[in-house]
């Protein structure tokens, strides 16, 4: 039994992956912050804002500033997710923050969703310019 080759296909006309990179990078400046619109809550409804709850909020905002750089990294994604994992821990600080972190992994989610759907696309030649390769 021999395995046939796949059937490759030119590069789509425009770089989904381009755009793609551009929406997560979006998406981790817009988590940070709402993460940092967790302080007042924290203040206000929680018991105030000890010295472990500032500290946490300002490495997870710092964190998710700092992987806007690395998006074109192939394991990008993965730490998008263990960023919005780390913010759901942050349940153990004050609720809302965990309630932020189980609103964008819904996010995260299907921002991984669409990203399979283009590569498949892709590998399928279903973008837009993509021809057979002979």
């Amino acid at each position: 039994m021999t395995d046939e080759p796949a059937q490759r296909f030119t590069p789509p006309t425009n770089d989904p992956w381009k755009g793609f990179r551009g929406v997560m990078s979006g998406l981790l400046i817009l988590q940070a912050i709402v993460v940092g619109l967790a302080f007042p809550v924290v203040a206000t409804i929680g018991g105030g804002l000890t010295g472990v709850a500032i500290a946490y909020l300002v490495a997870l905002i710092l964190a998710l500033v700092l992987a806007c750089g690395v998006q074109n990294r192939p394991w990008a994604l993965a730490l998008n997710c263990g960023l919005t994992l780390v913010t759901i821990v942050g349940g153990l600080i004050h609720w809302s923050i965990a309630a932020i972190g189980l609103i964008f992994a819904c996010v995260w989610a299907y921002i991984v969703y669409v990203r399979n759907d283009v590569a498949h696309r892709e590998a399928a030649g279903q973008l837009p310019g993509q021809e057979p390769i002979d």
